[in-house]
Order: C-alpha cells, then structure tokens, then sequence
C-alpha cells in the first residue's frame, strides 16, 4: 500500500512540475543576427529543437564576425526569469565562452547595450544550461560574444518570462493616417498594418512621393502619453532617406502637425531594422514623422506608439 502511495506522489509532482514551469516565450519572437554562416539561419535558434549536431540543421550560427551577436526580440517586454542555451555537439563548444545574455529594451548597438543577464562561461558540448535573469525586464534578447573574432552557435534558445502587469499597448492600429503624398499604391494605413515586412514589394509600406518636408501623420483620435515610437525602415532599398527625419507629437495641426513638440531625430535606422524611440510620455494626439528640410521620399513600413494600458 505505502509503495503505492509513493508512486501516487511521484507521479503528482512530476505532473504538477510540467504543468507549473514557465511558458518558453522565444517561439513567439522574432529573431535576427548579425551574419549567417550557410543556411544556419536565425529562427532555428527558437524552432523548439534542442538537436545540437550541426548537421541535423537545427542550430543558428554567424560567420566568423567581430562581436557576433544573435537577437530575440519579444514583441512586447517580459519579467524575464530564466534563458536555456543549448550548445554544439560535434564540434567546438568552446566557442561560446565568454558570450554574455543581455536583456532590455535599447535597440543601440543591435541590442547589445542592454543590461548583462549573465556571462557564459562555458557550456559542455551538446549541453543545455539555465541561466537566471531574476525577473529582468525587457523585450529583446541578446546574445554577443564581445571583444574577439568568433563564430557564434546556438542549437536552441528558450526563455521563461511572465508579462508584465502594466504591458503596454500599441494603440497605432487603432489611428487614421495621412501622408503628404502617396507614391503609387503605397497608402498611409500600410505603416499601420501591424506586419513590419521591409521590402517595398511586399505591399506593406508607405511611401510618398519625392516631396519637400515629406510627412505621415497618425492621429490617435484623442490624447494619449507616449512611451515609446517604433519605426520599421525599408530594406531592399536607400535606407539612408530616413536619416533626419523627426517624431513629433501634440494636439495642435498647424503645418500638418509637424509644427508640434519633437520626441526624436532619427540619425538612421539600418535597411529593414526596427528602431524604438523613448517619448517619455509626451502628451498628443498627432504623431507627426518629417523630413525636413529638404526634397526626399518618406518610406515607413511599420509605425508602431506604445502607450501603457493603465492609462
């Protein structure tokens, strides 16, 4: 009877273990990296296989860069808890150490800005390791191997998170648009339509045409403060024309709304990266994005507004 009684309990906690453990959050993101070595491909570094044999195609893996990183990015920011790192088996496991986990919200320097989770010291071939973030909050993941020329390798990253309580919405979605032009079929909603796809060919863009001070504007339909401005630039061509451009935000319409409050100049964002901005709660209902200045076209191929949802 006792060993029955035993059993019984063995089977409830390994039950309750599974059904208890954190969600891994990774297979929701999106990722990229900083080169890619074959077709060892971002994503299979959150395709929910630990496979650690390069050839069974399953991990990610750069070139041989200067600091390669890999990024995880969220969609949104997490309490993060722990982040699971499985090695290479058949080869070269020492490649990872000195890797350091970053978590944040910076997009500076790809990512790897952020605050340090923890460094990897070393990871035995094949192995997967938990490390502990303690609850550090933040929507991109980072992993950079800093200050050498390395190939960096990733069989399978897995993250356990819980949301925060105050998320943040994007309430662009909920707007209406206008631009200052439209070139071709590249209408003003594009940037709102909550797919951040960067070729232009895609239909997933806005565009204007060759304009001087060429703008966008997102009217919010009523007051909201600010947090943060998410833009998706163009990658399959001239990155460089959003250089200078500026978010603004207020209530007035005077000039089209580009004569409100600026939150930021954007120096440049890379082809097909997305760049977020800190607003710091401004208050407005108009979100102005200009070139002023000079005679350019405007592309944006997502805007997104974060706004906390306790507001």
């Amino acid at each position: 009877y006792l060993h029955h009684c035993y059993l019984h309990l063995i089977i409830l906690c390994i039950f309750l273990s599974f059904k208890y453990q954190g969600e891994n959050v990774a297979r929701r993101g999106q990722v990229a990296q900083s080169s890619m070595y074959g077709n060892a491909k971002p994503e299979n570094a959150i395709d929910g296989n630990r496979a650690s044999n390069y050839y069974q195609e399953s991990c990610a893996h750069t070139n041989n860069d200067l600091n390669p990183w890999w990024r995880l990015d969220l969609l949104k920011t997490y309490k993060i808890n722990t982040v699971t790192i499985t090695n290479r088996q058949d080869c070269c496991p020492e490649r990872i150490n000195g890797a350091e986990i970053r978590i944040g919200n910076s997009l500076n320097d790809n990512g790897n800005v952020n605050l340090v989770c923890a460094v990897i010291s070393s990871i035995a071939a094949g192995a997967s390791q938990t490390f502990a973030c303690n609850g550090m909050e933040g929507r991109y993941i980072n992993i950079v191997i800093p200050g050498r020329r390395e190939y960096l390798t990733l069989c399978e990253v897995e993250v356990d998170a819980a949301q925060k309580a105050s998320e943040e919405t994007n309430v662009a979605r909920r707007g209406q648009v206008a631009q200052s032009s439209m070139y071709g079929n590249a209408k003003p909603e594009n940037a709102i339509d909550g797919n951040r796809a960067s070729n232009f060919n895609q239909g997933s863009c806005a565009c204007t045409n060759n304009n001087l001070n060429p703008w966008w504007r997102l009217d919010l339909l009523k007051t909201h403060k600010i947090n943060t401005v998410t833009i998706t630039n163009r990658q399959d061509c001239c990155p460089e024309r959003i250089n200078g451009a500026e978010i603004r935000i207020g209530n007035s319409l005077n000039d089209n709304g580009n004569a409100n409050p600026r939150c930021a100049v954007i120096s440049s964002i890379a082809a097909g990266a997305s760049q977020t901005f800190a607003c710091n709660g401004m208050e407005g209902r108009y979100i102005n994005i200009v070139i002023p200045g000079r005679t350019e076209y405007l592309t944006l191929c997502e805007v997104e507004n974060r706004i906390p949802d306790t507001l």
